[in-house]
């Protein structure tokens, strides 16, 4: 579980450190070792969520667009959310149309990188 958590925290820091305009905040690029436990735990459980659709599409997940593959990643990671804090901060559980458009480009790499990880 914990390495599928550090592919998702990775992607995420790379694609903070590419598509965020200007310096991020210290806790957008926090270290895995650093990131606190129920963040590992939800970002480890997207991870394999992403991986579950990938195996379920028989690989035909790659067709999607890089849209609708940022907009699971941004659903699911929504539902973690949810699942870790009773009242989440309205920024935490943005729909798609609201996100910033470098955290669903972000969204989409992290999708990405979990595909390649797969050996797609």
């Amino acid at each position: 579980m914990s390495e599928d958590g550090r592919i998702f925290r990775e992607a995420w820091i790379a694609g903070v450190r590419k598509h965020f305009p200007g310096e991020p905040k210290d806790s957008y690029v926090t270290p895995w070792e650093e990131t606190p436990a129920w963040e590992r735990e939800a970002a480890a459980v997207v991870c394999g969520q992403v991986r579950e659709l990938v195996r379920g599409s028989a690989g035909r997940a790659v067709r999607l667009s890089r849209e609708q593959k940022g907009q699971f990643v941004a659903v699911c990671w929504t539902a973690q959310m949810y699942r870790h804090f009773e009242e989440p901060k309205p920024g935490y559980v943005a729909g798609w149309d609201q996100l910033p458009g470098w955290q669903r480009e972000t969204d989409a790499d992290i999708f990405e990188a979990v595909e390649q990880s797969m050996g797609g």
